[in-house]
């Protein structure tokens, strides 16, 4: 329906989506354990198109998406990665880092498709409105972009992966991106070999998921 001005009335949800939705919020995964088979390439692009449909401070659209084809840059940002997890390894007790060294952190091997996430810390849409005391807000409003993406992927079959365990400023080169870029995620995406609505890490026994409501308080 269209109302008098033009504008379009707003879609009511029903019982059913909202219970779609919670699934589909359960059943989103950090998803490590890929299949090699491609992703469409429309399907591709239909979820970056959606990702950018995310709220962003000032409707900055700070998100910048680099879509790694090469093949020579995917393997040196594994070996970088492998490297940087070699590290953190090293930070652990023996105990500790032998259960670190069991996990699977990334598949940058294996996924299809890998996507760079970055912020622009300076875009000139939005004109600094909403950001001038938090300028973290452009990263905070790529972090909904990735999350957006995560969830269409999600409803599509589609797992992503994210790679955490790095160092921003070597990818960044790596990819030869412009200075104001900051990096946010690295993802993985591709088809799970494998779906759980139980995290990989709980899982595994690294870490349980806890009761939300140790998460709220009042004042």
């Amino acid at each position: 329906m269209t109302q008098a001005d033009g504008r379009k009335d707003p879609p009511a949800f029903g019982e059913a989506f909202r219970q779609e939705l919670e699934e589909l919020l359960a059943w989103r995964r950090d998803v490590r354990r890929f299949r090699t088979d491609p992703v469409a390439e429309a399907d591709m692009l239909d979820l970056l198109r959606l990702a950018c449909l995310a709220p962003s401070v000032g409707n900055a659209q700070p998100w910048r998406f680099v879509r790694v084809r090469s093949a020579e840059l995917r393997a040196s940002l594994a070996r970088h990665v492998d490297l940087e997890n070699q590290l953190a390894a090293a930070a652990y007790d023996d105990e500790a880092a032998a259960a670190y060294a069991a996990l699977k952190l990334h598949g940058l091997r294996e996924a299809p498709e890998l996507l760079a996430v970055f912020a622009d810390e300076h875009p000139e849409a939005g004109r600094g409105l909403g950001r001038r005391t938090m300028p973290e807000t452009l990263c905070y409003s790529t972090v909904l972009a990735i999350h957006t993406l995560w969830l269409a992927a999600r409803a599509r079959g589609i797992g992503i992966g994210w790679v955490s365990i790095l160092d921003p400023a070597t990818v960044a080169a790596l990819l030869r991106v412009e200075p104001s870029w900051r990096l946010v995620g690295l993802l993985c995406v591709g088809y799970p070999q494998a779906q759980d609505d139980v995290p990989e890490l709980a899982r595994q026994g690294w870490q349980a998921r806890l009761d939300w409501t140790l998460f709220v308080s009042e004042r």
